[in-house]
């Protein structure tokens, strides 16, 4: 289904600004938290802050759901697919958006991710604009995409998931903050997420 963005849907890069949304989202909810729940924080008309959104939630606890970050992943490869032939408003099936996550897990991660995200929104700033600008947006989405197709195996191998939340949200921060020393950090994560892969499985 087609869905468009809430009032959060401009991009902001305070990590620690989106985190309080999802805070009062899982405030609210008695049970459980849907995907599609979660997105709508920042709506499905912009890549950069959904890429941060998804890469923190990966990051966090909530990557030892079973089959979360293999949903979460393929959010990402829809998403990135769309955007790389040109959609402005990005599609997702109700299977996806329907799965839950516990609320008090919810809570938790956000409680954990809080810290790190407030030392990021300190940090970072425009600079390095090439790395974040014109065709390298495309690199960053064939990357993501990539990493997206490969989630599936990372479940197996321990933190290997995790440490692709990192690379989604660093890449996420990258093009929010237009912060191309971010992006480089974020190739760099991607060099050894590769790395693990090549060594668990070869």
């Amino acid at each position: 289904m087609e869905r468009t963005g809430s009032n959060t849907d401009h991009e902001s890069a305070h990590l620690e600004a989106l985190l309080d949304h999802l805070d009062e989202l899982g405030e609210e909810a008695e049970d459980t938290v849907s995907v599609g729940q979660i997105f709508e924080v920042v709506g499905t008309r912009s890549f950069a802050p959904l890429l941060m959104l998804v890469g923190m939630l990966i990051a966090s606890p909530l990557s030892g759901i079973p089959v979360f970050p293999t949903t979460v992943a393929a959010v990402i490869l829809l998403v990135t697919l769309q955007m790389l032939v040109g959609r402005k408003h990005f599609w997702l099936p109700d299977r996806l958006l329907r799965v839950t996550v516990p609320g008090d897990k919810l809570t938790f991660a956000l409680k954990w991710l809080k810290p790190p995200a407030r030392f990021v929104d300190r940090i970072t700033m425009p600079r390095l604009h090439a790395l974040v600008c014109g065709p390298s947006i495309y690199v960053i989405a064939i990357i993501c995409l990539l990493i997206a197709v490969l989630m599936p195996m990372m479940e197996f191998i321990p933190f290997s998931s995790s440490a692709a939340g990192v690379v989604f949200m660093a890449f996420g921060v990258s093009l929010v903050s237009r912060d191309g020393l971010v992006a480089l950090i974020a190739y760099a994560s991607t060099a050894v997420i590769v790395g693990l892969l090549v060594y668990a499985f070869i």
